[in-house]
């Protein structure tokens, strides 16, 4: 089976409605771009302006519905209307997908209290702030979707990482007690753990350890399958939680990662 065999839509989404945070690029651009040609509705946030208008701008020209929402996720204000105008527009939400994060490589001597501050509002604030206001419009409507972004480094350590181990620790446990309080509510959570994946945000990481990207992509590609992730990849896994294909599937974390945790 060709590669475009194996990615050929199949409607799994087909009239549902799906709010995308951190969709400008990486694992967010390719989920929503996917999502569309699976039949939903896609709402993209995003900081970057340029960004997730060009997002929108190809699902509308593929024949897909799209709005772009332009906020920052860690402020209480902009993640209202990011839910606001969702349902306003496309009519509801039924998946959330709290993808939007950054990173800073360093220590806890290294970081300083804001950077510190920054990460942990971006990678977990946003999750406690879209889902507060997006699960009441699951419950209106019967039941929804939520997946969280965690990290293979929600699950394990890792060198210069500390601020950013610790909100994707935090969110594998905020997806399992999500998953209990409103399983009652027909609304399931769950979180990828993706490993080293080709974004914007990966060679970022080189740039901020100093180290060649080129040095630093070779080192990403040591696991079992001898290479990184490709964000449509681990937009695939995503689908999947999205869909009625895990419809028993709830607080869990799917690891994503080449084989990188297994041994």
């Amino acid at each position: 089976m060709s590669k475009s065999e194996k990615f050929r839509p199949r409607g799994l989404l087909k009239g549902k409605v799906a709010l995308i945070t951190g969709g400008a690029s990486g694992i967010g651009r390719a989920t929503a771009l996917l999502f569309a040609r699976e039949g939903a509705a896609v709402s993209v946030m995003d900081v970057d302006l340029d960004g997730v208008r060009n997002v929108v701008k190809t699902i509308v020209d593929e024949g897909g519905r799209g709005i772009f929402v332009h906020g920052d996720v860690s402020r209480v204000d902009d993640c209202k209307k990011a839910v606001q105008k969702t349902v306003d527009q496309l009519g509801g939400i039924d998946i959330l997908f709290n993808n939007a994060g950054i990173i800073r490589r360093a220590s806890v001597l290294e970081i300083t209290e804001s950077e510190w501050d920054k990460v942990m509002a971006v990678n977990v604030k946003s999750v406690f702030l879209l889902s507060k206001y997006a699960i009441p419009e699951m419950v209106k409507a019967g039941g929804g979707v939520i997946i969280n972004t965690s990290s293979g480094w929600g699950l394990v350590g890792g060198p210069r990482a500390v601020s950013y181990c610790a909100p994707k620790g935090a969110v594998v446990q905020m997806t399992r007690a999500m998953a209990i309080d409103h399983g009652g509510q027909n609304i399931r959570v769950n979180c990828i753990c993706p490993g080293d994946t080709d974004t914007p945000m990966l060679r970022d990481e080189a740039e901020q350890l100093g180290e060649p990207s080129e040095r630093f992509l070779a080192e990403a590609s040591k696991r079992p399958l001898r290479r990184f992730g490709l964000p449509e990849e681990i937009a695939q896994a995503v689908l999947y939680l999205a869909s009625e294909q895990a419809s028993f599937v709830t607080g869990t974390t799917l690891v994503v990662d080449g084989g990188g945790l297994a041994g």
